[in-house]
């Protein structure tokens, strides 16, 4: 593992532990050429994912971007970390084990929703006025009756 610091390849594994209940592993790391310390993380990675974009365009999965967009839906919520990281990993796990190499962000957006639904009503609004591309407060209307249970209002 390259050092952050000084980029010298030769750094030192000082302490490892289970993390994310048990679906990875922390390792913390010191530099013996500038005594830089930092935290890896090691996950399991059952195939690697391309995101067919509605473009057309093919971009290789990145985890922390779909982490990064969670963690924007619920800015300034009270989701304890732990729950938004089962939720990821719960993400992830779907993709990887569909079968396919080539997953369209389409359903990348769905499976995030339906994460959000979980976890929080608020952020999940937030998410879907993007995804959905919201154009009216009538759109807003529609999604508040999808959680309140209501029949479709299209």
């Amino acid at each position: 593992m390259r050092c952050p610091y000084c980029q010298s390849e030769d750094t030192q594994v000082k302490d490892s532990r289970p993390a994310e209940d048990g679906g990875a592993i922390r390792r913390r790391r010191a530099c013996p050429d500038c005594g830089g310390r930092f935290t890896t993380f090691e996950r399991v990675q059952l195939r690697d994912l391309v995101v067919l974009k509605r473009s057309g365009r093919k971009v290789p999965f990145d985890r922390d971007k779909l982490n990064r967009s969670v963690d924007i839906a619920l800015r300034k919520r009270n989701v304890e970390p732990e729950r938004v990281e089962r939720a990821v990993n719960g993400i992830v796990r779907q993709l990887e084990s569909s079968g396919e190499n080539e997953v369209p962000s389409d359903q990348i957006g769905l499976l995030v929703m339906e994460a959000l639904k979980q976890l929080d009503d608020v952020a999940y609004v937030r998410y879907a006025s993007v995804y959905r591309n919201f154009r009216e407060a009538k759109d807003f209307q529609d999604v508040l009756g999808e959680l309140k249970g209501e029949p479709d209002a299209e």
